[in-house]
């Protein structure tokens, strides 16, 4: 019998950003389909111990424009949307989802964040600032001594 991995998700407009936590998966299998199927298959371990993802997204897909890339601690999959909208869950069914889906929280943007154009830290300016000037500590206080 098949196990989940743990999959985390976040989404802009135009694209879902999927990320699948297997580390050393093998045998990695993928199958998107225009109506918004997802299917992820791979094993891992000595045992080659299966793991699967059967998932029906919210909507449709742009198969063709959708990318994957598989490292050695996960499978990153950038998966563009049919039509250029947000949609309020990542899947059809309604209610709680599975427990192996979570939100990525290191890509999620807010609705109203994306349409602003700024990510965290954009609207700062540090061109005239000066570092040295901030006194950040190091040198000077009499504790390059102390801890050795």
């Amino acid at each position: 019998m098949s196990r989940h991995p743990i999959v985390k998700w976040a989404q802009r407009p135009d694209t879902l950003y999927i990320t699948i936590d297997l580390p050393d998966a093998q045998d990695v299998k993928l199958k998107l389909e225009p109506e918004g199927k997802f299917l992820f298959s791979a094993t891992t371990g000595p045992e080659k111990t299966p793991y699967e993802v059967d998932l029906d997204l919210y909507d449709k897909i742009d198969v063709n424009e959708s990318r994957a890339s598989i490292g050695l601690r996960n499978i990153r999959y950038l998966v563009k949307k049919a039509e250029y909208k947000w949609w309020s869950r990542l899947i059809k069914q309604q209610g709680k989802p599975p427990v192996f889906l979570k939100v990525d929280w290191d890509k999620w943007v807010d609705e109203d964040e994306e349409s602003e154009g700024q990510g965290l830290g954009n609207d700062m300016d540090f061109g005239d600032m000066d570092f040295s000037k901030l006194n950040m500590g190091g040198g000077g206080d009499g504790l390059d001594g102390e801890f050795q």
